[in-house]
């Protein structure tokens, strides 16, 4: 009896195991066939965002992270040379140089390890990595404070005082940055990803910059620029932590749930402590930014006064309050009034409006200066411009009659001219024919055209080769072909 319920049990046994088999069989053909009948378009977004494509095996990302923790001479060598470059960059306020220095930086190799270190839950790789990190950074700011110390330009410029008010776009940035450097630096083929991360996310610059601050004895620069480099590293690390995680890399040690959730308020906590400062800033600026185009364009569409010019605009925006002074024609209150009303249409409602007109304004600047010399000579040279147009015309008939007695004096010079000339004439042919006397030329004018006419007294009877001579001589010292000599003779 045993023997047959223990062949039944057994029968039944493996008819249960032949009917797992049958419906693993058939999940396994409808999966299959699944698989099979995925669209197109399934396929091809699969294949779009798969980020496993040309991804690297998990031991060579873990040989490449240990590698990554190792202190080299020459790494060393060529950070602070970079640091030198970075640091000469902002002393010069050179973009392409700190550009260049971004590129040559070999921090973004540790930080994207302690990230990674995270992920897998290795404490040993993470305290290697955060050594040779401490390393780096300690000789970057070394570096960067004996530059400076030695260094003639001490001013602050423009590149090194953006690296001192971090907001959340460049925790944003940092953290964009961070799963890029992730994704590119797990594929089998390198790219340009990383340097373009270096130079999105900036290390170098703050960490120079904070330099400055130490060489000069500024805290804001330190404390600034410092809280940028810490904005960068820690989100660079949570986005390839993050990144690791998504990828599947395994972990190298095992940990349990509560320990787990430990972590992950530590890092929540500790991000949070990071990024509020930066939420409170970013969000300063923008409301500063949104004011200040809000004034602006008040200014430019209310303020426009025939006669009238604004010279000088100052914007007190935690005071809220906006002066505008005003030269040329002044403007009546109720003007001033209806300005103050219109405040809230351009959301300044909370703001003050306060006008000066015509009144003594000592600049602050030397824009202003000039913006009120420039007003002040306007108004004088417009009130000159309207003087002068309404004397045009006098002007144009005093003009007219200047040209008119111009020519005359031109023709009465022409006159005593030609008049002095015969003068001389007359008094060479006396001299050269002595039997003339009473003699006078001048320049005639008939139907036939101009000549020149003679007459004299002659103390004797001329023949008519003596009268030929004095018409010649005549017309040589003329140069004119028309001649008429007309001489009084004796008779006998």
């Amino acid at each position: 009896m045993n023997e047959i319920i223990h062949e039944l049990k057994q029968k039944e046994k493996e008819k249960i195991e032949h009917r797992h088999v049958e419906l693993v069989q058939e999940m396994e053909e409808k999966k299959e066939e699944m698989k099979q009948h995925r669209s197109a378009a399934s396929r091809f977004f699969h294949s779009l965002f798969n980020i496993s494509d040309d991804q690297m095996t998990y031991d060579e990302i873990d040989r490449m992270m240990y590698e990554n923790t190792i202190i080299h001479g020459p790494n060393m060598w060529i950070l602070m040379m970079a640091t030198f470059i970075a640091s000469i960059g902002l002393n010069v306020n050179s973009t392409a140089v700190i550009i260049g220095a971004m590129l040559v930086s070999p921090l973004m190799s540790g930080i994207m390890t302690m990230g990674y270190s995270l992920a897998v839950r290795d404490v040993s790789l993470l305290l290697r990595a955060l050594g040779r990190f401490g390393v780096q950074v300690t000789i970057s700011l070394v570096t960067s404070t004996i530059y400076f110390l030695i260094s003639p330009l001490s001013e602050a410029t423009t590149e090194m005082i953006a690296r001192t008010s971090p907001t959340i776009w460049d925790v944003l940035i940092a953290t964009f940055g961070g799963i890029a450097g992730a994704i590119g630096n797990t594929r089998n083929k390198k790219s340009n990803v990383i340097p373009g991360v270096a130079i999105a996310t900036a290390l170098m610059p703050p960490l120079c910059t904070a330099g400055y601050g130490i060489a000069t004895g500024q805290s804001q620069f330190f404390l600034g620029a410092g809280y940028l480099f810490l904005i960068n590293t820690m989100f660079i690390s949570l986005a390839t932590m993050i990144m690791t995680l998504i990828m599947g890399v395994p972990y190298h040690r095992s940990i349990s749930k509560r320990g787990q959730k430990t972590i992950n308020r530590v890092i929540f906590a500790v991000s949070m402590i990071v990024i509020i400062p930066s939420i409170m800033i970013g969000a300063r600026t923008v409301y500063d930014s949104v004011i200040s185009a809000s004034i602006t364009r008040y200014l430019s569409e209310q303020f426009t006064f025939d006669n009238t010019t604004v010279v000088k605009t100052e914007t007190d925006i935690r005071d809220k309050q906006i002066t505008v002074s005003l030269v040329g024609n002044t403007i009546a209150p109720d003007v001033v009034s209806k300005l103050e009303e219109s405040l809230s249409d351009y959301g300044l409602e909370d703001f003050k409006l306060k006008v000066t007109q015509n009144s003594a304004i000592i600049p602050n600047d030397g824009e202003n200066g000039d913006r009120i010399t420039m007003a002040i000579q306007e108004k004088t040279i417009n009130d000159l411009q309207t003087e002068l147009d309404s004397k045009d015309e006098e002007l144009d008939e005093k003009d007219k009659q200047l040209e008119s007695l111009q020519e005359q004096l031109d023709g009465y010079s022409s006159q005593v001219s030609a008049s002095a000339k015969m003068s001389e004439l007359g008094s060479r042919l006396s001299q050269v024919f002595t039997y003339l006397s009473d003699i006078s030329c001048g320049t005639m004018t008939s139907s036939e055209g101009d000549y020149v006419l003679l007459t004299a007294v002659s103390s004797k009877k001329l023949s008519n080769e003596e009268l030929a001579t004095i018409e010649n001589y005549l017309k040589t010292e003329t140069g004119s072909e028309n001649v008429t000599v007309q001489i009084t003779q004796p008779k006998k």
